[in-house]
C-alpha cells in the first residue's frame, strides 16, 4: 500500500515527525505560502496546521478529491473554514488538552506581573532605579478571580488560583451549574453578575460571531473599578479601543494580552500602555506543550486517516 502522505505548514516537533513517519511520508514545508499550499494541497492526504496557516474554502475545494483530514496543532479552530470542510467530507481534528497547564500558568503569571508590578519593577532595575516605594502592590490571596470560559484551560486557571487563596466564581453558559461546581468554581449566571464581583477577570472562550468583540465598552463599565483583565484565549474576544479607554480612564487597572485581534499588532497604543503586559501568542510555548501538541496531533491525523475512533474531532 503506497503510505499517506501528509504536509506540515506550521513546523512540528521531532516527536510527532517520528509517530508520522511510521505510515506515512512527511513533506514538512514550514512557512510555505497561501498561493504555494494552494497549489500543493491537491497531492495530499493530510495537512497539519497551526494558527498561521489559513485553511480556507478554496484551498479545501483545491485540496479535492485526496484531502481527508485537516489536522490543528493546538486548540483554536478559527484559521479552519469548519463549514467548508463539512460539506466537502474532510475531517478536522485538533490537540485540545496538550496546552492546558502551559496557557493556564501564563495566565496565572500575567496576574502576578500586573498585581506585582514586575515588569515595572524589572525596567526600572535595568534603568539603573530603585522605585521600592514607588512599586507597591497588591496580594492575589483573598481576591475574587472571575473565570469566563470553564472548560480545560479555565477550569485549570481556577484550581491554580484556588491553591493561591483566591475565590473563584465561573461563567458558561455551555456548562451546567453543576458542573461548574464540580470543577472548582462558584456559578454566576450572567456575565453582569461576573464582572460585578471579580476583582482579576480571565477570559477562556473560543471566537465566534458570539464572543467577537464580547468585553466591550459596555462590559468595562460593569466592572469593579481597576480590575484586572486576562486574555490569553483568542485575539478579537477584547475589543481593544475600548480596552485602552478603559485602562486610560482607571477602569481597568492593568491587563496581560497573549493574543491580538491583528497579530502581530506592532508598537500599538495598546501594547506600549504602561499597564499593559504582553506577550507575543506565547501560551503553549513551553517544551512540555509543544511536544504533547505534537505527539497527540499525529496520532490523531493517523487515527482519522486509518478509520479509527476519533477523541478530537471537530467535524
Amino acid at each position: 500500500m503506497t503510505p499517506w502522505k501528509i504536509l506540515i505548514t506550521d513546523g512540528l516537533k521531532p516527536a510527532g515527525q517520528t509517530i508520522l513517519s511510521r505510515e506515512a511520508e512527511v513533506d514538512d514545508r514550514n512557512g510555505i505560502s497561501a498561493a504555494e499550499l494552494l497549489a500543493v494541497i491537491g497531492n495530499y492526504d493530510a495537512v497539519i496546521v497551526r494558527s498561521r496557516t489559513k485553511i480556507t474554502a478554496e484551498v479545501l475545494e483545491a485540496g479535492k478529491p485526496r484531502l481527508k483530514v485537516v489536522g490543528r496543532a493546538g486548540v483554536g479552530v478559527d484559521n479552519i473554514d469548519l463549514e467548508a470542510a463539512k460539506a466537502r467530507g474532510i475531517k478536522v481534528v485538533n490537540a485540545p488538552q496538550a496546552s492546558t497547564n502551559a496557557v493556564a500558568e501564563l495566565a496565572i503569571g500575567m496576574m502576578f506581573a500586573l498585581a506585582r508590578r514586575l515588569t515595572e519593577a524589572d525596567a526600572s532595575m535595568k534603568r539603573g532605579e530603585w522605585l521600592k516605594k514607588q512599586l507597591t502592590g497588591t496580594e492575589l490571596h483573598g481576591k475574587t478571580l472571575g473565570v469566563v470560559g470553564m472548560g480545560r484551560i479555565g477550569s485549570r486557571v481556577g484550581a491554580l488560583a484556588k491553591a493561591l487563596g483566591m475565590e473563584i466564581i465561573g461563567y458558561d453558559p455551555l456548562i451546567p451549574a453543576e458542573e461548574i461546581s464540580r470543577r472548582g468554581a462558584q456559578p454566576v449566571a450572567t456575565l453582569p453578575e461576573l464582572y460585578a464581583q471579580a476583582d482579576v477577570i480571565t477570559l477562556h472562550v473560543p471566537l465566534t460571531p458570539q464572543t467577537r468583540g464580547m468585553v466591550n465598552a459596555e462590559a468595562f463599565a460593569q466592572m469593579k473599578p481597576g480590575v484586572i483583565i486576562i486574555c490569553a484565549a483568542r485575539g478579537g474576544v477584547i475589543d481593544e479601543d475600548a480596552l485602552h479607554e478603559a485602562l486610560e480612564s482607571g477602569q481597568v487597572g492593568g491587563a496581560g494580552l497573549d493574543v491580538f485581534a491583528t497579530e502581530p499588532p506592532g508598537a500599538s497604543p495598546l501594547v506600549s500602555h504602561p499597564r499593559v503586559v504582553a506577550t507575543p501568542h506565547i501560551g503553549a510555548q513551553t517544551k512540555e506543550a509543544q511536544n504533547r501538541v505534537a505527539t497527540d496531533i499525529a496520532t490523531e491525523v493517523l487515527a482519522a486517516l486509518d478509520g479509527q475512533k476519533l477523541r478530537w474531532q471537530i467535524v
